[in-house]
């Protein structure tokens, strides 16, 4: 038997909403570098226009790419204030190789890569309205003046935080993409700086926006980074040049135990983000090869 119903106002929306959501779920996705903190974007994005006048909205696809985009916001925000670990952990156990005798390293993160999640990474290291403008007028073509109204500012400063992005993630492809030897030198330089203590060359290897997050916290900027991976040199002394999750990075072994891990993302021949795991549950999440 056919259903001849009239569908209701409300079924009629959610129809329009579900043609909606795919789109909706790439932009938070990007944004949030979470599937799951996406699916909780969009959900919060339908509850937004059901409770709003729908009827009254003229570009509906425009409309909620907004709504998305500022629910991602408020959750990039409230996340870097409690410096939460933004990408999702793989699940499973440390697994660690030890490749440093015989494999090409180059080979195992040109496996370990992918375009995606390379480009996550780089965003983390972006401010919240940073990453937004990015996101939405360089992946999504949304106009600098709706980019600006989202994150409170003018056209002109949205386009100068997009600018700024941009710069960035083009930076890290340049290094991230091209030639692992060249991450491997610089992380080689830091791990001999903080065994000596050395502030200054430590310094010199720090993007000036670098960001060190860790179950601890976040540090922002070169000298405050610095003068924490001074206070890193007794683990310094027992840390092993690594593939982390297949990023370039350093595993800390104590008692034969890995004990914690730095994962490291690039701009130029700088450290853009060092992402520091010492919580034993999460450090067992790492798959870690030895290079």
């Amino acid at each position: 038997m056919s259903d001849n119903r009239i569908p209701s106002d409300n079924e009629l929306l959610a129809r329009r909403f579900e043609a909606h959501r795919p789109h909706l779920r790439a932009v938070a996705y990007r944004m949030l570098g979470s599937a799951a903190e996406a699916d909780d974007a969009v959900q919060e994005t339908w509850f937004r226009l059901s409770r709003s006048d729908a009827g009254a909205v003229e570009n509906l696809g425009g409309w909620l790419t907004t709504v998305v985009g500022r629910v991602c916001l408020d959750m990039l925000r409230s996340r870097r204030s409690r410096a939460e670990e933004p990408l999702e952990p793989l699940a499973g156990h440390a697994r660690v190789t030890d490749v440093s005798g015989g494999a090409d390293p180059e080979q195992h993160a040109v496996l370990a890569d992918s375009v995606g999640v390379a480009l996550l990474v780089v965003l983390e290291t972006l401010t919240p309205a940073e990453r937004l403008a990015f996101v939405l007028h360089d992946l999504f073509a949304v106009p600098y003046e709706e980019v600006g109204e989202i994150v409170g500012r003018s056209p002109v400063a949205a386009r100068q935080l997009a600018s700024r992005a941009r710069r960035r993630v083009q930076g890290a492809d340049r290094v991230g993409d091209g030639d692992p030897e060249r991450r491997r030198a610089v992380v080689d330089a830091f791990l001999a700086a903080a065994r000596e203590g050395d502030f200054e060359a430590l310094v010199a290897l720090l993007d000036p926006d670098v960001v060190a997050r860790s179950d601890a916290g976040v540090n922002t900027g070169a000298m405050a980074v610095a003068k924490g991976a001074s206070s890193f040199r007794h683990f310094a002394a027992v840390a092993r040049p690594a593939l982390v999750d297949g990023a370039t990075g350093l595993a800390v072994f104590v008692d034969g135990r890995l004990d914690r891990t730095l994962a490291f993302t690039f701009v130029g021949d700088k450290i853009a983000a060092i992402d520091i795991v010492t919580a034993p549950e999460r450090v067992a999440e790492r798959e870690v090869t030895l290079v």
